[in-house]
């Protein structure tokens, strides 16, 4: 698995609790899809509470995108809404959720203004 994308996954389940989710709650799985294999990622939102884990199962929200393009997701360099609009990475069901979790993602490194803390990289 690619680094940042790994990192971005268990720093959320170390995490355990998420001040900027507490009013969300929900499933949301990743599918991480090259050639004929898939990489499924699963995060459960309970009022903040995240889980992750890497199950193939139902979802509120499902995202279809490649590994590469998740890569440059969790590491900064790529904006969701923007891929999603190039059609790079698809979407299904509950879209509000993938928006409340999208902050969770680091800003770009060279992105000013007010920035907060995660994990050992800052986001906005």
């Amino acid at each position: 698995m690619v680094d940042a994308t790994m990192r971005f996954f268990e720093d959320l389940d170390r995490r355990g609790f998420e001040p900027l989710l507490a009013k969300s709650a929900g499933t949301l799985r990743f599918d991480l899809h090259e050639r004929a294999r898939t990489v499924h990622w699963l995060l459960k939102v309970d009022r903040g509470r995240l889980q992750v884990s890497q199950e193939d199962r139902e979802a509120d929200t499902v995202v279809v995108t490649s590994p590469a393009l998740f890569e440059d997701l969790a590491a900064g360099r790529e904006h969701g809404l923007a891929a999603i609009l190039r059609g790079d990475m698809t979407i299904s069901g509950d879209a509000q959720l993938l928006i409340q979790v999208e902050r969770l993602f680091p800003g770009h490194p060279e992105a000013r203004g007010p920035r907060r803390r995660f994990g050992d990289r800052e986001v906005g």
